[in-house]
């Protein structure tokens, strides 16, 4: 059965549950479904996997043609999502999902690789483990488990706030790392009002029932933006919190988020107008855009204001011609 405690309610398409054994879904502790920004042909990456509902419903989503990774460090989820990976295969038609050992705020070290080496080569001296270090340097170069730009859409429910303080940072600078460009990730997770209370961090059973280690709402966002997210937005957010401790209101919300700002920024006269309703509004660039004014941006700009999530809120003004190329007068010294 289900641990009440742990989790909220969360209401999945019932279409895809039909492939996914009991014993999964059971087994399943979740705040929402970010399994709904996800498009067919994508490669997912599944942070916190858990028993792999979530990646089960996304290899249905992303078809024969994409592709689902779930990492979860728990040995037995990991055996739960892969002793049933093969019944659902056989209930889809296609086996497109895979299940890795790691830590979420490291995708770079591959633990089922570790494990294998110390089963081989337990340590018994300090040479043994700089032998070790030496390993792990290694395979964290070679053999990472979540490779570099690799990923079109990373999802996660109800597992970031699982992550120490000291090791937030370094997660949302690997989600970072992992995604193409262009990439994006939709994640589910507790929020809260106001930062908690080291007294409440330190209760085990508020960190590990998804409370206390909950990030505040702004910091949250912040904190994409400061490791390079561009876009983000709340795309849900419940109005009536999960539970309230101390005053401090913790609830659900899932949040979305771009990556793609990298490159070199090219004239090519093209401009942008902002359609209102707010009287400017800023980007996560500094530019500001006035309503109903001509503002000139560069091509990179030009892209990403013309896509979702601005495409909305923005009127596209392609140039009337072409820039052509400048020569340039090359005089060689004699």
């Amino acid at each position: 059965m289900r641990e009440g405690k742990l989790c909220c309610p969360v209401n999945y398409d019932p279409s895809y549950l039909e492939a996914i054994p009991k014993a999964v879904i059971e087994r399943d502790y979740g705040c929402g479904d970010p399994s709904r920004f996800v498009r067919e042909g994508d490669t997912v990456l599944d942070l916190g996997a858990g028993g792999g509902t979530a990646c089960f419903i996304a290899a249905q989503i992303v078809g024969p043609s994409g592709r689902v990774i779930g990492v979860d460090m728990t040995d037995e989820m990991l055996e739960l999502a892969r002793g049933n990976q093969a019944t659902v295969a056989a209930n889809i038609g296609f086996d497109n999902v895979e299940f890795r050992h790691g830590n979420i705020q490291d995708l770079r070290t591959d633990l089922d690789l570790v494990d294998t080496y110390l089963r081989e080569q337990p340590l018994a001296s300090a040479r043994d483990y700089k032998s070790f270090q030496d390993y792990l340097g290694k395979i964290r170069r070679e053999a990472p488990l979540i490779a570099s730009e690799s990923i079109d859409v990373i999802i996660s429910n109800c597992v970031l706030n699982l992550v120490s303080d000291q090791e937030k940072l370094a997660l949302f600078r690997e989600m970072y790392r992992v995604l193409n460009l262009g990439g994006r990730i939709a994640v589910s997770d507790i929020i809260s009002d106001e930062e908690s209370p080291e007294h409440l961090k330190a209760n085990p059973e508020l960190w590990s029932g998804c409370v206390s280690g909950a990030l505040q709402e702004h910091a949250f966002l912040r904190l994409l933006e400061d490791v390079g997210f561009y876009g983000i937005e709340i795309a849900q957010y419940e109005q009536h919190p999960w539970r309230v401790v101390e005053g401090i209101e913790y609830r659900s919300a899932t949040i979305t988020a771009m990556k793609g700002k990298e490159g070199p920024c090219f004239e090519k006269n093209q401009a942008v107008i902002y359609k209102g309703p707010w009287k400017r509004v800023e980007d996560d660039d500094g530019h500001v855009y006035e309503r109903g004014q001509r503002m000139a941006v560069c091509a990179k700009t030009f892209d990403i204001l013309t896509k979702s999530p601005y495409a909305q809120a923005m009127i596209p003004v392609p140039p009337t011609r072409k820039l052509q190329p400048k020569k340039f007068l090359i005089v060689l010294a004699p």
